[in-house]
């Protein structure tokens, strides 16, 4: 069996070559200095914020894809305790260890 590459998967690469290229040197290609606006600047303060909590949030009050639904859960526990900590003290190496405090024992223990 001779493999053979079609027309249109040459196509798709090398246009997807060609944008790659292009995005990558967008910055370079322009001749005079660019930015951006201050309102994307602003913008961006909270995007590792946004993403952290589009990460964590889940996590925490989620199971399966579905809604925990108990109180017996100790991921609850530890996100409380830590987030008391971090507003109490503002460390985040406090933060974590204690929500971790307050959630390996309420996991490895009760089993929750």
């Amino acid at each position: 069996m001779a493999a053979t590459t079609d027309a249109w998967t040459l196509a798709v690469i090398v246009g997807l070559a060609a944008i790659s290229v292009l995005t990558r040197c967008f910055f370079f290609i322009l001749d005079r200095p660019w930015g951006f606006p201050g309102w994307a600047h602003r913008a961006l303060h909270y995007a590792p914020v946004a993403a952290l909590a589009v990460v964590i949030v889940p996590e925490i009050v989620m199971t399966q894809g579905a809604l925990i639904a108990t109180w017996r859960d100790a991921r609850l526990y530890g996100a409380v305790a830590g987030a008391a900590y971090y507003f109490w003290r503002r460390g985040v190496l406090g933060t974590i260890l204690a929500g971790m405090a307050v959630y390996l024992p309420l996991h490895l223990m009760l089993r929750w």
